[in-house]
């Protein structure tokens, strides 16, 4: 008679592999979810405190009770002076902060941005030779020209730094490194083009070269914002193929993925919306150099969470805005502010990469 050997019954101190998995696997979209919510409730917080702060100071329920239609001068303050400016940083943060992310996920390197590759510079630039150089257009008027312009600098700037980058593909490495000596040439047409310019108009292309949200009413933010949500579309067909390269180019290839074409497409998103931003504000830097990352620690995932991005971006432009508006005695163009922030931003992370090697 032969005994049967059962398996010992597994201790209930220790979860099995398939369990402790499946928690992971859980785990990960409740904290992206609790850090969306988050997000969302900091954009509201900021929000109301911003439509408060000005030369005439609202406190949170006359804030709430003009949002709900209370009529009189607080709501004119609020709905007709206050809100366009707010609703550009939520929308403008957003763009930049996806078109940010669309880098980093194709280049898979935190520092593959807008800013950092030089298409944020090449966007300002078709905005020069559309408004300093033929004349056309003024840089305070014409956002169809100015939108062509950034439209037009971005683009041919992403295809110069594709085709210089490309050898058997585009690696993410060599994208950065030609983008950055690409950034350095425009930096010196731009400053070219400035100084051929007159006075006046130089002066004025200077000033709105920094980047600010100065669009005081709803006529001026919403035909910027009208084009930004337009784009978003296309960036819901592109996050399949974008997951996919996520993974490797072989891998995106055996999975039925044009590889090449569709990171050149990819790519063209994400350039259209720093280019749109570009034209209604100028370049403003570093929000889509660091929104994806941070919110990406803050989810603790293993890729770049869009979600997440676009929250994070239209917080950190918005509250760079309230800085820009209230720290100083004269207000100051919120580019300037988050060049400070990007910049200890991009050191730290520089400093971390180095000890990290």
């Amino acid at each position: 008679m032969t005994a049967t050997l059962r398996p010992e019954p597994r201790s209930s101190a220790a979860p099995a592999p398939r369990a402790r998995r499946r928690f992971r696997r859980t785990r990960r979209p409740v904290r992206s979810w609790l850090v969306g919510l988050g997000l969302c409730l900091g954009i509201a917080v900021l929000g109301i405190i911003a439509l408060g702060l000005g030369d005439y100071p609202l406190n949170p329920a006359e804030v709430l009770t003009a949002l709900a239609g209370g009529g009189g001068f607080d709501s004119t303050v609020v709905l007709e002076w206050r809100l366009p400016r707010i609703t550009a940083a939520l929308v403008f943060g957003t763009a930049l902060a996806l078109s940010g992310a669309l880098f980093q996920t194709l280049t898979r390197n935190p520092l593959g941005s807008p800013d950092i590759i030089g298409f944020s510079t090449g966007a300002y630039t078709g905005v020069l030779l559309a408004t300093v150089g033929i004349g056309g257009v003024t840089v305070a008027d014409g956002l169809i020209g100015t939108s062509v312009g950034a439209l037009i600098g971005g683009l041919g700037t992403a295809l110069l730094v594709y085709f210089l980058a490309y050898r058997d593909g585009v690696q993410g490495f060599r994208l950065i490194v030609v983008g950055i000596g690409v950034t350095a040439a425009l930096h010196a047409v731009n400053s070219w083009i400035l100084l051929r310019a007159q006075t006046e108009t130089a002066m004025g292309a200077a000033i709105w070269g920094a980047g600010s949200l100065g669009l005081t009413s709803w006529s001026a933010v919403l035909p910027a914002i009208a084009i930004v949500i337009a784009v978003l579309p296309l960036l819901l067909i592109s996050v399949r193929p974008l997951r996919q390269l996520e993974l490797g180019d072989d891998v995106a290839a055996s999975h039925g993925v044009r590889v090449e074409p569709t990171r050149l497409a990819i790519l063209g998103i994400g350039v259209l919306l720093t280019a749109l931003v570009t034209a209604a504000t100028g370049p403003i830097a570093f929000v889509a150099l660091a929104a994806p990352q941070i919110a990406r620690l803050l989810a603790r995932s293993p890729g770049i969470p869009l979600v997440n991005s676009a929250l994070m971006g239209a917080l950190v432009l918005l509250g760079s805005d309230i800085i820009a508006q209230q720290a100083l005695a004269q207000p100051i163009p919120v580019g300037m502010v988050t060049v400070v922030l990007g910049g200890g931003y991009l050191a730290a992370l520089l400093a971390y990469q180095a000890r990290k090697g």
